[in-house]
């Protein structure tokens, strides 16, 4: 027998071929494992372990006639944090290569199997994983119940007291620091478990810290030295694509999340990520791919994003496919259904129904639907997505409906809102399809706003601190602008011998920007998880919920 509690363990074996399967099954029965639950494709299996909670997972790393990988599935799963860290995962393979035996080790797998394999060897195996988990398990509950600070100082003393499995600790350790935003401790962690093992997601760290260190130009470097030893390294071009698009550079970016998609069809986020860059770049047909990949991937799964239904059915509509776009429009009318509390899912719905009225020639009918929806860009809750995607359907009206001055107000109102970094405004200006009145006009307000906020810093450095915190309140509540609400609070606190009441206007742009800039860095569509590629998502936190998440 394993241990003593195999018989309480409930596993899930995921296999495409029926007599494999039942092969497995039989060995894992004479594992002692209590409970076995089967299923033949990935995206089931997703979908059963976002609902369930599994002690043990023993899945098929190739799927025949499926570009769904095993390690598709684990790569997603540990990025979206939905499996527990207590959970063993083991992956059997028909071959391995040298790449295939990298990747699954940098990807935190407990044990991987080559056909053909004896009973006895899975029973070893799961044994060792089992075994290792029960010596972690003071790590693994705390990371399970969030407790950060118990679990990184019991993985960091095992680190370096060089204790059996330090190397997995020292990653958990490192991950943690991160999270606390202690980056240089977490670059020197890196760096010695980079001497350690020279391994791809070491180096990855490394980059990661420099990047939440601002240090974005050596965090370039690092990700280039890695791509010139590991060009399939996903998570390399994923990290590639996420510092691009903080440059603004979302041609370069979309070719570095092409190639992360490309590596992992199976991954649906990767293909959501990829498809939206495509959108703004204004490459339909290329958008249309990953999307159509999505829907293939599960629209049931937690990871589908309900905003690549409205993209399809824009990207359907530019093609002229009227049925397609109205297949779309029927999904989100369907997941509204099922969401009928749902603010997002609403306004996803309303922006499905402008493009339906378009396409049955109800021109009038489209304009006055767009009008309501624009008559709440200035609620608290219209957020970045809400924006991109109202621009996107203001630019697709006829010119003969489009009323150009009521475009371009309506474009000022959202530039002024949500032109806080070059990255956001590229995307305002792609979802706009790069046209004008909003083109000028969104590029206007990025450099109002930036000339406001190097105007308000001179003032500070003149003796005026008080006066250009008090100038960026009163425009950032009135603009709801997130980055002058920030600098107002930042110029208070750094001047307060300067500024009356301080504290008083560092509470008020905090509730301003708590209540109406939820922003989060976030580009509609674009970098929706909370895991950076290469690391582990430490923290307990439900997968962003596709429903009512904001971008």
């Amino acid at each position: 027998m394993i241990d003593r509690d195999i018989h309480r363990a409930r596993a899930l074996l995921v296999d495409g071929n029926a007599m494999l399967r039942s092969v497995a099954m039989g060995q894992l029965r004479d594992a002692g494992v209590g409970h076995i639950d089967t299923v033949a494709r990935v995206r089931d299996a997703r979908e059963r372990l976002e609902r369930e909670r599994y002690d043990i997972v023993l899945c098929n790393r190739e799927f025949e006639g499926s570009e769904h990988s095993g390690q598709d599935l684990l790569d997603e799963l540990r990025r979206e944090n939905l499996l527990p860290h207590r959970t063993v995962f083991l992956m059997i393979a028909n071959r391995a290569s040298y790449h295939q035996v990298v990747e699954a080790a940098e990807s935190a797998l407990d044990g991987m199997l080559l056909r053909p394999y004896t009973g006895a060897l899975l029973m070893q195996r799961l044994q060792e994983a089992r075994r290792r988990k029960r010596e972690l398990g003071d790590i693994m509950l705390a990371l399970d119940t969030g407790n950060q600070a118990t679990a990184f100082a019991r993985a960091y003393k095992r680190f370096v007291e060089r204790q059996p499995y330090a190397v997995y600790c020292g990653r958990v350790a490192a991950e943690l620091l991160l999270d606390m935003r202690r980056y240089l401790e977490a670059q020197r962690v890196f760096e010695k478990l980079t001497e350690a093992t020279k391994a791809v997601w070491a180096r990855l760290g490394i980059a990661r810290a420099q990047m939440g260190a601002g240090d974005n130009a050596s965090a370039r470097q690092t990700v280039r030295e890695v791509l010139v030893e590991a060009p399939e390294s996903a998570d390399a071009h994923d990290l590639v694509g996420r510092l691009l698009i903080e440059q603004g550079d979302f041609e370069a970016a979309l070719d570095a999340y092409r190639k992360a998609a490309d590596l992992t069809p199976g991954c649906l986020l990767r293909s959501q990520h990829a498809g939206a860059l495509a959108f703004y770049q204004g490459r339909t047909r290329e958008a249309r791919q990953h999307f159509e990949r999505c829907l293939g991937l599960g629209v049931q799964s937690k990871l589908f994003d309900a905003l690549t239904l409205l993209l399809l059915a824009l990207v359907r509509h530019d093609e002229g496919d009227g049925p397609g776009a109205a297949a779309m429009h029927e999904q989100l009318r369907a997941f509204r259904l099922r969401y009928p509390d749902s603010p997002r899912i609403d306004r996803l719905t309303r922006c499905a129904e402008v493009l339906a009225r378009l396409a049955d020639g109800r021109g009038a009918a489209a304009l006055d639907a767009l009008r309501e929806i624009g008559s709440r860009a200035g609620d608290d809750d219209f957020d970045l997505e809400a924006a991109n995607m109202l621009l996107a359907l203001w630019a697709r009206l006829p010119g003969d409906l489009c009323p150009g001055a009521e475009y371009a107000q309506l474009a000022e109102r959202i530039g002024m809102r949500f032109c806080i970094s070059r990255a956001i405004t590229e995307s305002l200006v792609g979802a706009a399809r790069g046209t004008e009145p909003a083109l000028g006009v969104i590029r206007r307000c990025q450099a109002r706003i930036s000339a406001l906020a190097e105007q308000a810093m001179a003032r500070a450095l003149r003796g005026e601190a008080g006066a250009a915190a008090e100038q960026l309140l009163e425009i950032g509540q009135r603009t709801l602008n997130g980055r002058l609400l920030e600098m107002a609070a930042s110029i208070a606190g750094r001047h307060r011998e300067h500024v009356n009441d301080a504290d008083n206007l560092i509470a008020r742009a905090a509730r301003q920007i708590q209540r109406s800039c939820r922003i989060d860095g976030h580009i509609a569509g674009i970098q929706r998880t909370g895991r950076s590629p290469g690391g582990l998502l430490m923290r307990n936190r439900n997968v962003q919920d596709p429903v009512n998440a904001t971008t």
